[in-house]
């Protein structure tokens, strides 16, 4: 299954859940479960570890995507996203289990080691659910200025804010996320 080909349907599921639609939400899960199935298993297969490691592999991710859902920008394609997440769970399942010993055929190793982008992606989904805990319009201002890299009269026509207003909503949820941070790291 290419879930690239069904991005305009999934895409638009996803945008009708976020909506609160919960039966495109609901068959948006159910398309995912298959799709990562059919990843995971791949994987898995690859690895010489049973299906039901897939399994429980694909119900931490649908967890994951349900959890980080409120992180997913709108104006972007939903595939990759999911597939960041997939991915990432993949990874942190190896090493959880230790694979790295695992016998692996060479041309199939490009598929199970982490890409240089892995950092990356941890860091794009650390960034998504930190703004999530934002306020919904300061959230939007800091990706516009900050993020999309527009400038303040750019941001100010685009979210219909008077310049003032970004500048102020970008310091304040600047000086926000960065508690956040401080929060989070281990005393």
């Amino acid at each position: 299954m290419d879930i690239r080909s069904e991005e305009p349907q999934l895409r638009a599921m996803m945008l009708a859940g976020l909506e609160g639609d919960d039966a495109s939400y609901k068959r948006l899960l159910s398309r995912l479960s298959a799709y990562l199935r059919s990843y995971f298993n791949g994987q898995f297969a690859r690895m010489g570890r049973s299906p039901a490691d897939a399994e429980d592999l694909v119900q931490e991710t649908l967890v994951a995507l349900h959890t980080r859902r409120h992180t997913y920008d709108r104006t972007q394609l939903l595939t990759p996203w999911v597939h960041a997440i997939a991915r990432y769970r993949l990874i942190d399942f190896l090493r959880r289990i230790k694979s790295s010993h695992l016998t692996v055929q060479v041309e199939e190793a490009e598929d199970l080691v982490a890409p240089d982008d892995a950092p990356a992606i941890e860091s794009r989904l650390d960034l998504d659910d930190l703004l999530g805990q934002l306020k919904p319009k300061t959230r939007q201002v800091i990706r516009l200025v900050k993020l999309n890299g527009l400038s303040v009269s750019e941001a100010a026509e685009q979210s219909g804010m008077s310049e003032s207003a970004i500048k102020v909503t970008v310091h304040r949820g600047l000086k926000a996320l960065s508690l956040l941070v401080s929060e989070r790291r281990p005393s």
